[in-house]
């Protein structure tokens, strides 16, 4: 019996033993794996979106400072386009002849009615409420004069759903929506929500049947400096109209009418790519949203109903040239916000896949300025996120109306710096070129044509991945 518990006592050592071993090497191993794991890390100075030219402050006023490095001189001249940026215009005559001249009709009593605190406009949230920076642009098919569009012969080339006194407005903008389902291979899914937009209450007859109706949402304001401060060259290396590398992304320039140069030149923003240059942008704006007209766009956005030489405007042109400048030069100083957990792990693993899945096919990451006339945004790293080029983005976000070369499937890659403090600065987070996407999320859903297997990627992975890469987006 001694001799046989022995034996028993010694198979049970034997079997502690060898589980105790299995037990250390198990765990040697997960120390092992542990101490080989290498933590991701951000790149030198990546939260430095804008270079030297990014700001610090994420308040609700974050979109609103100038960059670093600017002459008292240019501070000040920062500061007069600041003011003419925010003031309201009114009707002439006006003993405020500085800014008089609005209308006859009008999106905006402001620039800042559209871009509130430099921000991001929106749709109706409900219908029945006014657009917050809403249009719609209006063209007919055909290509119009210096290769650009044709207006509709009554309404002009925006509908503007405001009027100074004793006009009526052209008439009411209504959006509402349908409901779109999409589904990922976990079962969950996602509403989405499709604008259906009508010009309703027209109170100068009929729109041409063949008119196109293109919906765009005003726009974040930072950056544009630096945009327009990337070499042409540089831009242009990121073309592949034939898509000869095979990846799937085709993008293109857009070439446009330069009103100072009386040349095409290429188009860097807007949503198609359609204006050249930060001056002709803001010029643009003046005469679409406010009818303000200036030497770049002298003619009034009068309805040929009306007999427009008794309208009193506020002079020829009603902005003179120095306040334009004074304004572009704001455009074009406004810094752009540091991200924000940028060397978060989860962050890092977000923008692993991110680039992973190929969404940096199109929002390319880092550029390099060049040279440029205003000293603070010449030679610096930047991080938009953008390529400027136009993409087809699929049916689903056609406007159907071509603008130069750009078809109306086709968009210019919107840069993504900025786009996690909108809620901060605007409220809200509508996204997309009419703000038909409430979230990043239903952004990423809605991308279609040349971003369709790149949607379909982001679909293909699991909740928490997909989380990691919005989480990514967000430090943006």
């Amino acid at each position: 019996m001694n001799l046989l518990n022995s034996k028993k006592k010694g198979s049970r050592h034997n079997l502690l033993f060898k589980y105790g071993m299995l037990l250390l090497l198990i765990v040697s191993a997960s120390c092992s794996n542990t101490d080989d794991y290498t933590p991701l890390v951000p790149e030198e100075d990546e939260e430095l979106s804008g270079g030297s030219a990014t700001s610090f402050i994420f308040s609700p006023d974050a979109f609103g400072f100038s960059v670093d490095g600017l002459s008292l001189d240019d501070q000040i001249t920062f500061g007069v386009g600041n003011s003419l940026f925010n003031q309201s215009w009114v009707t002439a005559p006006a003993s405020t002849t500085a800014r008089d001249g609005l209308g006859p009709f009008f999106n905006a009593r402001s620039c800042s009615g559209c871009h509130f605190k430099d921000g991001r406009g929106r749709p109706p949230a409900f219908e029945g409420e006014l657009a917050h920076g809403l249009l719609l642009r209006l063209t007919l098919p055909g290509i119009g004069v210096n290769g650009g569009t044709i207006p509709d012969p009554i309404y002009g080339g925006q509908f503007q759903d405001n009027s100074i006194f004793g006009i009526d407005r052209e008439g009411v903008l209504s959006v509402t929506y349908e409901t779109v389902v999409v589904t990922y291979s976990d079962g969950s899914s996602v509403d989405l929500q499709k604008p259906i937009y009508e010009m309703v209450d027209l109170n100068y007859g009929a729109m041409n049947a063949g008119v196109q109706v293109s919906p765009r949402v005003a726009n974040q304001m930072i950056g544009l400096g630096l945009l327009d401060a990337i070499p042409e060259a540089v831009i242009l290396s990121y073309e592949d109209e034939n898509d000869v590398n095979g990846d799937g992304i085709s993008g293109r320039p857009n070439y446009v009418y330069d009103v100072n140069t009386a040349n095409l030149k290429l188009g860097r923003f807007g949503w198609k790519a359609n204006q050249p240059t930060v001056k002709q942008q803001v010029a643009a704006a003046f005469s679409g949203d406010l009818g303000i007209t200036s030497s770049l766009f002298p003619e009034e956005n009068c309805n040929p109903e009306l007999n427009c030489d008794e309208i009193s405007n506020g002079g020829s042109p009603e902005i003179p040239d120095e306040n334009l400048d004074n304004v572009a030069f704001y455009a074009a100083t406004l810094s752009v916000p540091a991200r924000r957990d940028f060397d978060n792990e989860e962050v890092l693993q977000g923008k692993e896949l991110f680039n992973s899945i190929n969404c940096s096919g199109c929002h390319i990451a880092t550029f390099e300025t060049g040279a440029y006339a205003i000293d603070a945004l010449a030679n610096q790293t930047i991080r938009p996120y953008t390529d400027l080029l136009l993409h087809d983005m699929g049916d689903a976000l056609s406007d159907g109306a071509p603008e130069f070369r750009a078809t109306g499937n086709e968009w210019r890659t919107p840069p993504l710096w900025g786009v996690g403090l909108i809620e901060t600065v605007n409220d809200h987070t509508n996204l997309l070129h009419d703000g038909r996407a409430r979230n990043i999320e239903e952004a990423i859903l809605w991308h279609g044509g040349e971003a369709e297997a790149i949607k379909n990627s982001f679909m293909a992975l699991n909740k928490e991945e997909r989380t990691k890469i919005i989480a990514f987006i967000e430090t943006l």
